[in-house]
């Protein structure tokens, strides 16, 4: 990979990408692919292009979720759903699926539906986009930040910190969540929404809740009440640590109430069922059962749910029941 650009002297289509990230390389490689007779160049302000694909999925990289349906796919995402129906419409997970497969890399399903290469390897993914992209002709730069961009007649013309300019034909920004992106996109006449904190963990100021550290339930309902409007709700995995609430439910509960927490400034109340799936009178009815057959234990030392015990223990012990 070069450090540094250089101006090109025939006269190809020239396409700018800004931003080495996943979108970026992907948008690259499709550019490339699409217009053989075109270059195209990719910018990365960073000395590492795929960073976040390397750490993403604990390392294991969560490329696609396991939905083909373009209306039920928009389900998934808290906001931009009827933008985005039109996109999925052209290129959904399927799409994805095979793209990766074409260039040797297999995806599997896992029970929540998320896809994950075969490997469990992000490396996987990184080798996959970084090969696809240099056999498609891009050129990488990396350590290249973009400080300003300016249309001049015909051009896109960036600037880079180092103060050079390169001029291109066409301008592609990739850029994710940085605030330069922003700015850069702002600077040719675009509308940039505030952005918020999105898929965070939950801060939870219980020190009794704190000692359940560690506990893990596999499928939960959590529920996010605010002062104004109707509470949100998300089921799945939840993770108790030591500052509050982590898991799944929990990230994809902040997604869908990312600007209505942004506006009560992260103060709301959280209220958790860990038994999603049954009703009051089914637990009251298997709790009678548990007394019935085990009449000589007690409910704390008989758990007659899929809980932990842990977290069983301190549920009877706060319900003060033994």
């Amino acid at each position: 990979m070069r450090s540094s650009p250089t101006l090109a002297t025939s006269r190809p289509l020239q396409i700018l990408v800004v931003g080495g990230g996943a979108g970026g390389f992907f948008a690259a490689i499709v550019c490339a692919e699409a217009h053989p007779q075109a270059q195209v160049t990719l910018f990365e302000a960073g000395s590492q292009p795929l960073s976040k694909v390397r750490i993403s999925g604990g390392g294991r990289c969560n490329v696609t979720h396991a939905c083909f349906d373009p209306a039920a796919l928009i389900q998934f995402y808290p906001r931009g759903g009827k933008a985005l129906r039109g996109a999925f419409t052209r290129f959904q997970p399927k799409d994805t699926i095979a793209w990766f497969a074409k260039r040797g890399v297999t995806l599997k399903t896992e029970a929540d539906g998320r896809m994950f290469p075969v490997t469990d390897n992000s490396e996987t993914v990184v080798d996959c986009l970084t090969q696809a992209a240099l056999r498609a002709g891009v050129k990488i730069y990396t350590a290249a930040p973009v400080s300003r961009v300016t249309k001049e007649n015909d051009y896109f013309v960036l600037t880079l910190k180092s103060g050079q300019e390169v001029r291109g034909d066409r301008l592609l920004l990739a850029s994710g969540s940085s605030p330069q992106g922003f700015q850069l996109a702002k600077s040719l006449g675009h509308s940039v929404e505030p952005p918020v904190p999105s898929l965070f963990t939950f801060n939870v100021p219980d020190s009794q809740l704190h000692e359940l550290a560690g506990v893990s339930v596999e499928s939960a309902k959590v529920q996010l009440f605010v002062p104004e409007g109707k509470p949100i709700e998300q089921i799945g995995p939840v993770l108790i640590t030591h500052w509050g609430l982590s898991g799944p439910a929990v990230l994809k509960l902040s997604a869908w109430g990312a600007r209505i927490l942004h506006q009560h400034r992260y103060q709301a109340t959280v209220r958790i069922n860990w038994l999603p799936t049954e009703t009051a009178e089914t637990v009251r009815q298997t709790l009678l059962a548990a007394k019935t057959e085990f009449p000589r234990k007690s409910i704390a030392a008989h758990n007659p749910f899929t809980l932990p015990r842990r977290l069983w223990q301190f549920l009877t012990m706060k319900a003060g029941v033994g």
